[in-house]
């Protein structure tokens, strides 16, 4: 008898290593989104680089230095600067899961990170030694002014929830927090309760002047 010859079934991937490449390829940013990264980024970058040719004009004035230089050396720093900022932190969001699900405290830390970098590349312009006082510099830039305006956008919130939690709503206090509908309910007691009172003062006129005229028909009929 020939030994029957079986050909080995095809072996499937572990379903970890499938979920893995996946969860991979979702973290990585499409062409479409590469583009508007890199869009936003040059957008940055050309206005900061605006703002460092003036900067660097002002300078080569004062120091009675040639300014078209200083304009043009200061405007690269600045772009490059602004430019990495951007591009870092945008991408960093994007593989944390996107801003719009981020916390606070990871826009601080992408705006650490993204300032550290943009630190590096300007310490790159101005030599090795200045690469690692950059980004402490701007990294820590970065996350103070993040945090700080997360602080001021989250403020008035923190103030509602201040004001809804108050010393008025506490078991001790002897006053009672009133709803608009518990208000005009208030309202619309006391002013049934003073038409009441009105009601029963209109009455006792009424009475007190049908006293008053029948007292004074018998005095003018003897004066007669």
């Amino acid at each position: 008898m020939a030994p029957s010859s079986q050909q080995p079934a095809p072996q499937r991937p572990p379903a970890s290593a499938s979920r893995t490449d996946n969860t991979h390829d979702d973290e990585m940013p499409s062409t479409d989104e590469l583009m508007e990264i890199a869009k936003k980024s040059l957008q940055t970058g050309a206005m900061t680089g605006v703002v460092g040719m003036m900067v660097g004009a002002g300078s080569g004035i004062l120091r009675s230095a040639p300014p078209t230089l200083f304009a043009l050396v200061a405007g690269l720093q600045w772009f490059g600067l602004g430019s990495t900022f951007i591009a870092s932190r945008s991408l960093l969001s994007h593989a944390w899961g996107g801003e719009e699900n981020l916390s606070p405290s990871d826009h601080v830390k992408a705006s650490g990170v993204a300032g550290a970098v943009s630190g590096m590349v300007g310490g790159m312009f101005r030599g090795p030694r200045n690469i690692i006082p950059g980004m402490l510099f701007f990294g820590t830039v970065g996350a103070t002014g993040t945090y700080f305006s997360q602080r001021f956008r989250n403020g008035p919130k923190d103030s509602e929830s201040k004001v809804k939690s108050g010393w008025l709503d506490s078991k001790w206090s002897p006053l009672k927090r009133l709803s608009d509908k518990e208000y005009e309910e208030k309202l619309e007691e006391k002013i049934l309760r003073i038409n009441a009172e009105i009601a029963i003062i209109d009455e006792n006129i009424a009475s007190l002047r049908a006293s008053s005229s029948s007292s004074t028909r018998p005095s003018g009929r003897d004066s007669s």
